[in-house]
C-alpha cells in the first residue's frame, strides 16, 4: 500500500539529513546522504523488551528525491539563513548553539523565508516539536523564541 509521506514525516527525514550532513565536510555530505537512504532498520530493544525503531527509511522514489531537493535548497542557503539567525539570535553565537537546535532553526528559516508552501506559523509550530522531539528541555522555548523573532 503507498502511502504518501506526511509534511511531518519529510520535515522530520530533512532534519536527521541536515544533521547529520553538519559533522561532514561539504564534499563529504552527498556521501552521507546517500548513506542515509541506503542504510539499514536500525531498532533499539530496551529493559522492557519493547523495541523501538530508530531509524527505517520508507520512501518512495518521488518522496526521497523532494527530501534530497529540499535539502540540497537548504544547504545552498545556509550562509544567508545563518546570517539570519545570528541577527536575530543576540549574543548566541550560532557556534555555541546545540547542535540538535541549530539545525531546527535552519530548517524552519528555510520554510519561513523561502517556502511558500509553509505559513510562518506551521513552520514555527513544526519546529518547536522538532525540538521537543530530538532536544533538550529548553530546545522548544529557545527555538520558538528565535523564531519568533526571525518573523
Amino acid at each position: 500500500m503507498a502511502h504518501s509521506m506526511t509534511r511531518r514525516t519529510l520535515r522530520e527525514h530533512c532534519f536527521k539529513l541536515l544533521f547529520c550532513t553538519d559533522f561532514y565536510p561539504p564534499e563529504e555530505a552527498e556521501e552521507q546522504i546517500e548513506d542515509y537512504f541506503r542504510s539499514e532498520k536500525e531498532e533499539e530493544t530496551d529493559e522492557s523488551g519493547s523495541t523501538e525503531v530508530l531509524h527505517l527509511v520508507e520512501l518512495s522514489p518521488e518522496e526521497e528525491q523532494e527530501c534530497r531537493t529540499r535539502v540540497d535548497a537548504i544547504l545552498e542557503k545556509l550562509p544567508e539563513i545563518d546570517r539570519m539567525l545570528g541577527e536575530v539570535s543576540e549574543g548566541w553565537s550560532l557556534r555555541r548553539m546545540g547542535k540538535v537546535e541549530l539545525t531546527v532553526l535552519r530548517l524552519a528559516a528555510y520554510e519561513i523565508r523561502f517556502d511558500d508552501a509553509v505559513p510562518e506559523k506551521v513552520a514555527i509550530n513544526e519546529a518547536v516539536e522538532l525540538a521537543r522531539k530530538f532536544g533538550g528541555d529548553e530546545s522548544p522555548v529557545f527555538v520558538n523564541g528565535i523564531l519568533a523573532k526571525l518573523v
